[in-house]
């Protein structure tokens, strides 16, 4: 008997809780036109290297959008744009992810 175990991200996200904040924690320094996302950036390593797609990059209107919802904590984001252009911070007191599992 073969059994399935689903490994979309969807399905890693439902193992966790999340006390969301009114506020996002996570912020492009600039979104707009002229950004470095928009310019510079031909790789958008924000779009695939987050383990909770956060980044999404919207060809249309050629700007990155920030799903903040998702955010695992996990930091990558502090790390990985290489045009400094992502501000991340810890959510405010009892916010943020709760993970079930660990």
């Amino acid at each position: 008997m073969d059994i399935k175990i689903e490994t979309t991200v969807e399905s890693k996200l439902g193992t966790l809780d999340w006390k969301k904040s009114p506020d996002t924690h996570i912020n492009l320094k600039n979104s707009g036109a002229d950004s470095p996302c928009a310019t510079s950036c031909k790789d958008k390593p924000c779009t695939t290297v987050c383990p909770a797609k956060v980044y999404e990059w919207e060809a249309s209107h050629r700007k990155v959008i920030v799903n903040y919802e998702n955010c695992i904590e996990c930091g990558a984001c502090r790390m990985l744009c290489p045009w400094d252009n992502i501000t991340c911070d810890w959510p405010g007191g009892g916010m943020g992810v709760k993970y079930k599992y660990g």
